[in-house]
């Protein structure tokens, strides 16, 4: 009579410990695998995601906003609908455009955020295009706990302002320079001597740090007017009207925005 011959399942010919690997390896694929299909499906959504604010939560991720039947675009579901934000000065605050613009953009930036290079690039097309109805103002928001430089490239650009040349540096600065920490700092003074700017001055400003309180100043105005990360940004219409741009707005929806106002 023939021995019947039966199959064992491989968890009988496991010992405990080859078992419990075999477990904790097959939990740890299963958890990536939901992980990757979460992150896809945030992907698929099309969000555009800015600098994370110091407190460690997620922001300015851009939403995109809906339009009625007139085209006039709706505040976006995660910007702060009762916005606080300083006037505009004159003559103290960086201003492009015509500086009597019954359209004003107020931009709270880091120069250190990926997401601000690319909102800058929106924000020169914009004036390019509008110059005499919008008029855009800079405000400082270094963001320290994510990019340590910011602030130090900050003061440069004050510095830059003092002598009458905050676009032209501003402008250099984002163009050419990587972000999250990546510019080699001795190269500062060297784009001041690019723009115009008279060194000796520029590296005593610099060196002292005179603008440190005005960068607090504006870091202080951009979270009470609902900023938690950067870009974040405030388009005032004619009469006063305030709408959050939370994020990195592509030009065509910020011209959106724009239009409702000349319409």
């Amino acid at each position: 009579m023939e021995e019947q011959k039966t199959q064992k399942s491989i968890f009988e010919v496991m010992n405990p410990q080859q078992t419990f690997l075999f477990g904790l390896v097959g939990g740890v694929m299963l958890l990536c695998t939901i992980g990757f299909f979460i992150l896809l499906g945030l992907f698929l959504k099309g969000g555009n995601i800015g600098s994370l604010s110091n407190n460690g939560n997620k922001d300015n991720t851009v939403v995109a906003n809906n339009t009625d039947d007139n085209n006039k675009v709706d505040v976006n579901n995660g910007a702060p609908t009762n916005i606080n934000v300083k006037a505009v000065d004159t003559k103290t605050d960086h201003i492009r455009g015509n500086k009597d613009a019954k359209i004003t953009i107020i931009e709270f930036s880091d120069p250190e955020c990926p997401f601000c290079k690319r909102f800058h690039e929106t924000m020169l097309q914009v004036i390019e295009k509008y110059s005499d109805n919008v008029r855009w103002i800079y405000r400082n928001m270094p963001l320290d706990g994510l990019h340590s430089q910011a602030r130090t490239e900050a003061n440069a650009l004050e510095c830059a302002g003092a002598q009458g040349k905050f676009w032209e540096y501003t402008d250099l600065l984002y163009k050419t320079t990587n972000s999250n920490n990546s510019l080699d700092l001795t190269l500062l003074p060297k784009f001041a001597t690019q723009v115009g700017l008279n060194l000796t001055k520029f590296n005593t400003c610099f060196n002292n740090k005179d603008f440190a309180s005005k960068i607090q100043a504006d870091e202080a105005d951009g979270q009470a007017a609902g900023g938690q990360g950067t870009p974040y940004s405030v388009l005032i219409g004619p009469n006063g009207e305030k709408t959050a741009i939370n994020g990195a707005y592509p030009f065509a929806q910020v011209e959106q925005m724009i239009q409702q106002y000349l319409n």
